[in-house]
């Protein structure tokens, strides 16, 4: 089996430095890029299995190189920023990343961030789409879980890992509750719950795609105190 290879946009040479050191070390193959721009080149010319995004970089910032990823790419996107709020990581995660760390950082935890994400991505996703229905469907939604695509009136409607994980958990049980904890067990293959509001942020991210109305959704229900369910 060929490495991972994993892409990192990073104006600071020094942290590029470390990271390709322990990422090397880790059995990862890595290519890095000063900026956004470079950064979609590359992914233009080669296949990635994940991307380590800076947020302030000259250029294209990354969150604007995010968004380019998603209209293409599925693969694990990990913010690496010295933005530190929680109004940051809530947009990072809005706009389709799953995860996001903050500067200064233990490499070794990048390190076990990026092994985490390509293990759910890698493993838990195909051993959910090998079991048949290969298709879920929900009036005029339609999720292709061999290809990992969601169509909406026969439009594609582009999701991330997660998003699509949060959709074919809902959409295999309609009109069943599922609780955030059975939630955060698909979305991240384990027993993970987790009190921010990260999950809140995905459904709203989901909501966004299908047109979905936030005060009257038709889709996707909050039932307050017990979970989320999609409507039949």
């Amino acid at each position: 089996m060929s490495k991972y290879k994993v892409l990192i946009a990073e104006d600071d040479r020094d942290i590029i430095n470390v990271l390709t050191l322990y990422l090397n070390n880790a059995g990862y193959d890595v290519e890095a890029a000063f900026d956004g721009f470079e950064a979609l080149n590359l992914l233009e010319c080669s296949d990635f299995d994940m991307v380590i995004l800076d947020i302030m970089m000259p250029g294209m910032n990354g969150y604007e190189t995010a968004i380019e990823i998603r209209k293409k790419h599925s693969m694990p996107i990990m913010f690496l920023s010295a933005k530190n709020q929680d109004i940051d990581k809530i947009m990072g995660l809005d706009i389709g990343a799953d995860d996001y760390m903050t500067k200064p950082f233990n490499p070794m935890e990048v390190v076990a961030r990026v092994k985490s994400n390509l293990r759910r991505y890698r493993e838990f996703a195909p051993a959910a789409v090998n079991n048949p229905p290969s298709r879920l469907t929900c009036r005029d939604l339609v999720l292709d879980t061999e290809k990992m695509m969601l169509y909406k009136g026969g439009e594609n409607i582009p999701v991330t890992v997660l998003e699509f994980r949060i959709l074919q958990a809902l959409m295999k049980n309609p009109g069943q509750i599922l609780t955030k904890k059975q939630i955060y067990h698909a979305m991240y293959g384990e027993d993970k719950f987790m009190e921010d509001n990260s999950l809140t942020v995905h459904i709203s991210k989901i909501r966004a795609k299908l047109d979905d109305s936030t005060l009257e959704p038709q889709y996707i229900k909050n039932v307050r105190g017990l979970g989320y369910k999609i409507e039949k």
